[in-house]
């Protein structure tokens, strides 16, 4: 072979070593190589890949979207080609709305048009059956439950009947015993009761009469204020009111007796004044 390629003009052999360098240029380019991580866009070898979801994973890649926990193949939950954990996997339930006011007052009004509708239908449906009349056992059956009801057994009692029995014939009519006598009933005698003992009076005593007042021939004051005593020691008085037997302490107390009450004791000096 190489004797043959040694053969050839040298501008034959450049062009064949350029092709070689193309090929193998082109061969290192190919789209088969090893695809991009998912997750961190880089490469990803053969003992670090992990083919799901139709994507290429690093092991340790390969994480939860939401709490980026690390999955495994029996741990993850796939939606819209992403991972999940059982955790944070999306629901498809619907959220439930509270109706506005426009919906309930249509659902109020659908409810009582249908309900209008069902009577109708039901008047309607009525009207197709022929009433038929009730047999003699029935008849009998709702006599007896009239009769065996409390309120039927007093409307009857009440009610005024013209119905008299028919009177059995004499041959047949027992003789009825006469009535009882009456007893006659006695009644008892009130108990006895003896009446009060008589128990006088009592006379009316006399009211004790105050004592005289003894009369002073000394000066005699006369009150321009009236007082109220303030200390067991001292006496009340009012203006007017006449003071006797006064006998002075010292400058602003005295002590003398009321006249009107007899009552006696200190005052003020300052409250009363020559009569």
């Amino acid at each position: 072979c190489a004797r043959a390629f040694t053969s050839f003009p040298k501008w034959i052999r450049n062009r064949l070593h350029c092709s070689s360098k193309s090929s193998a240029r082109s061969r290192s380019t190919h789209p088969t190589m090893n695809p991009p991580c998912a997750r961190c866009k880089k490469m990803v070898y053969v003992t670090e890949k992990l083919n799901c979801l139709d994507k290429a994973w690093h092991k340790s890649c390969f994480r939860c979207k939401t709490c980026d926990l690390l999955l495994t193949m029996k741990t993850y939950q796939g939606y819209k080609k992403e991972p999940y954990c059982k955790t944070h996997y999306p629901t498809t339930k619907f959220t439930a709305v509270s109706d506005s006011v426009a919906d309930q007052r249509m659902k109020a009004s659908q409810k009582l048009s249908s309900n209008l509708d069902y009577h109708a239908d039901h008047k309607k449906n009525l009207a197709q059956f022929t009433p038929a009349a009730d047999s003699v056992d029935q008849r009998h059956a709702r006599d007896s439950q009239a009769k065996a009801s409390t309120a039927g057994y007093k409307t009857a009692t009440q009610a005024p009947t013209s119905y008299h029995a028919p009177s059995p014939p004499r041959d047949t009519r027992r003789a009825q015993p006469p009535p009882p006598a009456p007893q006659p009933t006695y009644e008892p005698e009130p108990a006895y009761e003896p009446e009060p003992a008589y128990e006088p009076e009592p006379e009316p005593q006399p009211e004790p009469q105050p004592e005289p007042v003894h009369q002073d021939t000394g000066p005699r004051y006369k009150a321009v204020y009236d007082y109220v005593a303030t200390d067991e020691d001292e006496v009340s008085f009012s203006e007017g009111d006449i003071i006797i037997n006064i006998e002075v302490i010292d400058d602003g107390w005295m002590t003398g007796t009321v006249e009107l009450t007899g009552e006696s004791g200190m005052l003020p000096s300052n409250y009363v004044e020559l009569a």
